[in-house]
Formats: structure tokens, C-alpha cells, sequence
């Protein structure tokens, strides 16, 4: 059959990126895929599409011009004519519901994150009946659909949208001598609580029983400006943005350990990725993270929004750096076995068998 992949940007670090694994799956099991997008932003996701072979048609229209999105939308559905249609995000989920409804095709939707704002998730509980299928990128967005979005279970399926590489390279190890250094990725924006970080780091400033270290945010955003203040304001030397990169698995092996202070999260890619690197994460305890680390053994959990409490975790791992590497290959090992290809492959599966769509013609 022909799917139509309805993503709501081709922003760097969000959900596009897994979109060629996802889409993998589904053109290996004999289906063809196209992706539209209803934005463009900073397009850091369009080379990754396009070099997994992926047709992708992007949207003239302007971020707020929802009505003139909807149309092209239409249009190019009209143009294209699938056999189903897959949402990804809000946005990109109730167009593609309107789409599919007035041109009777079936919708499969994405629900990626388990913080969605309360108008958010009133307008997808209002529109749940429009999507056959709504599928989970995590255990922990799979309970707020059940929770909050009220989405049955007969209509609701798990795929975990992270799929481990056995071949990522190993970051080395911390030698003494060396300056610490802990990684991050994720975009410039306040979701990502690096606000948080910032105060956190203020506060490890007056420790003098730390080693040298540095921290470094792999990422670009609109809250560039906000955190640069920070980093003026605090005196931040240790704290660097290195912008958006790539080239992931090259920065993660330069580092010796990562931090996540999200406010809230998904599944959160970036520290699986950091986690498969053979790092250990600080992170908050917040989505699937509190899931996937396990507190002491694969890495450090903090609540959310205290960065006493990051400060104080940062400082145990910094004053330990020997003991980083055992810690990260418990994390290495931990990710590997949850999010292993072959049960990446085999839950997409599952769903194209539950959705069962008869193709057009």
C-alpha cells in the first residue's frame, strides 16, 4: 500500500528523525512511503530523509497559516493518492485527520509526547475517533493516551521509536589527568530545561572539591538568546553551545558522561543515544527516561525543575569520573537489550498487521 507521512516540520532534533528507521520498516514489508511536511523551520532533517531515499514535499505556507497548510495538504494527498494516512505531532495529526476523513482514507497517528498542553490534548481527545490506530513511542506516552487522550485499548499500539545500533562507537573512557566532559543534545528550547542546567552549574561554581570539567549542549533553538543570558549572568565558563551537529555518534565518543534536565519528555532520543554511546546520563526523571535508567546503575535520575538537585547529582558523577565507564556500560547494555533492532522491527510490524488496509485499485 501507499502511505502518506504527515510530519509537522523538518526541524532538527525533532520527531523526523526517526522517521527513516520507521520508514524502513514499513517499505520493507513491501509499502511504499512519501513524507510531507507542513513546515520547513531550520530544515536540519531534510538531508537524513533524503538520503534514506524518502520523497519528501514540503509546505509553502507560513507557521500560522493553518488554513492554507490544510489546503496544500489536501492538495497534494489528491496528488498522491495513499492507501493510508501517518500523522506525527498535533498539527500534522489533525490536518491529516481532516484530510483523511474527507477523502476516506484511514489515519494512523503518532503520539509522541506525554506533556502536551491542555489545549492540546482537549483538541485530540476531541478528535480521537478520526485516526484508526494511535500508536505510542513509549510506555509512558502509551498510559497519557490511555489517561489523558482516553484512547481505547483496542485502538492503541506501542513502537518505541528508538532502534539501537550494535555497531555506535564506544565513547573512551575518562583517563586521569583529563578535564570531565559531559555532553548533551537536544534543541535550544525551554522543554529541554537547560535554564535548569544553568542554575545547577551556578551553583556547582562554589564547590572546590570538583574536577576540572566542561559541559557541552549539541543543539541550536529559539532559546539561544535565554541561555546565552544565563551563561553572562552565572559567569558559566564551563558550559559551552556548540550548535547543531550531525554528526551524533563523533560528538557522544568525545564525552565521559551526558545530562537531560528536560521538564518533560517522550521517549527522549537524545539520551538513548548517549546511553548506546556507552555514557551515563544525570537526567530527570521525567517519560520514558525514568524507565530506561536505572538510578545508580545505568545513570543518575533528578527530579524535574530543581537544579539543587541536578547540582548535587552533576557533583557525585564529577567526583567519580573513574567509575563513569562501568556506569556507562551498564547503560550501553541496558539500551541494547530494550530497543534491539529486531524488536523495533517486529512492533512495526505488529501494527501494519493490526491496521490491515486494503490498498487502492
Amino acid at each position: 500500500m501507499r502511505i502518506a507521512y504527515i510530519i509537522n516540520s523538518l526541524e532538527g532534533g525533532g520527531a523526523a528523525f526517526p522517521v527513516p528507521d520507521i520508514a524502513d520498516v514499513l517499505r520493507r514489508a513491501g509499502h511504499e512511503v512519501a513524507v510531507f511536511a507542513l513546515q520547513r523551520r531550520d530544515g536540519r532533517a531534510l538531508p537524513t530523509l533524503q538520503a534514506a531515499g524518502l520523497p519528501v514535499a514540503l509546505c509553502p505556507a507560513g507557521r500560522r497559516d493553518h488554513l492554507a497548510a490544510l489546503r496544500w495538504l489536501n492538495h497534494q494527498i489528491a496528488q498522491w493518492p495513499p492507501d493510508l494516512i501517518w500523522t506525527s505531532l498535533t498539527r500534522a495529526t489533525v490536518m491529516g485527520q481532516i484530510v483523511g476523513l474527507r477523502r476516506r482514507i484511514p489515519v494512523v497517528s503518532w503520539q509522541h509526547s506525554a506533556g502536551l498542553s491542555p489545549a492540546n490534548a482537549r483538541l485530540l481527545r476531541g478528535t480521537r475517533r478520526l485516526s484508526r490506530m494511535w500508536v505510542a513511542d513509549s510506555t509512558c506516552v502509551l498510559d497519557f493516551m490511555r489517561d489523558r487522550l482516553h484512547i481505547p485499548a483496542d485502538r492503541a499500539a506501542l513502537w518505541p521509536i528508538f532502534r539501537a545500533d550494535p555497531t555506535c562507537p564506544t565513547a573512551r573512557p575518562w583517563q586521569a589527568g583529563e578535564i570531565v566532559r559531559i555532553g548533551s543534545l537536544g534543541r535550544l528550547h525551554p522543554v529541554k530545561g537547560y535554564d535548569i542546567l544553568c542554575h545547577a552549574l551556578a551553583l556547582l561554581k562554589t564547590d572546590p572539591s570538583l574536577p576540572p570539567f566542561t559541559v557541552t549542549i549539541a543543539g541550536e533553538g529559539d532559546a539561544r538568546p535565554h541561555i546565552e543570558s544565563l551563561i553572562r549572568e552565572h559567569g558559566l565558563t564551563t558550559l559551552h553551545l556548540a550548535g547543531f551537529t550531525s554528526a551524533v555518534p563523533d560528538f557522544l565518543a568525545t564525552q565521559h558522561g551526558y545530562v537531560q534536565p528536560s521538564r518533560h519528555e517522550g521517549l527522549c532520543i537524545g539520551v538513548h543515544q548517549a546511553m548506546q554511546a556507552g555514557l551515563a546520563p544525570v537526567a530527570s526523571a521525567v517519560g520514558e527516561i525514568r524507565h530506561t535508567v536505572q538510578d545508580g546503575i545505568s545513570g543518575l535520575l533528578v527530579p524535574p525543575l530543581d537544579p539543587a538537585a541536578l547540582a548535587h547529582a552533576l557533583a557525585s558523577m564529577l567526583r567519580h569520573p573513574h567509575s563513569l565507564a562501568t556506569m556507562g556500560h551498564a547503560a550501553r547494555t541496558r539500551v541494547q537489550d530494550l530497543f534491539a533492532p529486531e524488536r523495533f522491527d517486529a512492533a512495526g510490524l505488529a501494527i501494519l498487521e493490526r491496521i490491515a488496509v486494503q490498498p487502492r485499485g
